[in-house]
């Protein structure tokens, strides 16, 4: 049985929600101005394209008793970390270059999970590895995360 929720918060992209809104202009105008049928795979492409940025738009962080489980959109991506593994959790500010979505980063070696802004939580787990988890509040999920470490 799945512990109950101590934290749930969910952040929407608005960058890619804008990026949907536009892209779906984009291929309405293409569709009006192609008076022809087009190929089946063209409007496969299309739908897949939506899908995709339909599935970054909005981060669910969530922490029960368990794990802190991360979810983008409407669950095509999913992460958890067994809150037993988090050796340590801080408040971070993200370089703009570092970008929204998902994100592995070389320099310092991490993943990174984010849909806008640049405010996220770094988790350091015991093996070593290295995660951010991009959040607009960002004290009260390192506060979150703390308590359910302890």
């Amino acid at each position: 049985m799945k512990s109950p929720e101590k934290y749930r918060h969910t952040q929407i992209g608005y960058l890619i929600l804008f990026s949907l809104f536009a892209v779906s202009l984009m291929f309405g105008a293409i569709l009006i101005e192609a008076k022809t049928n087009l190929p089946p795979v063209v409007y496969i492409e299309m739908v897949l394209i939506l899908l995709i940025l339909i599935s970054f738009v909005p981060l669910t962080v969530t922490i029960d008793g368990e794990y802190l489980r991360i979810k983008f959109g409407y669950g095509i991506y999913r992460k958890r970390f067994l809150l037993s593994e988090i050796a340590s959790v801080k408040t971070v500010k993200n370089h703009w270059y570092y970008g929204w979505g998902i994100r592995i980063w070389f320099w310092p070696y991490m993943v990174i999970y984010n849909v806008s802004g640049f405010d996220a939580v770094e988790i350091d787990l015991k093996n070593g590895k290295r995660f951010r988890v991009g959040t607009d509040e960002p004290k009260k999920l390192e506060r979150a995360v703390s308590q359910a470490i302890k």
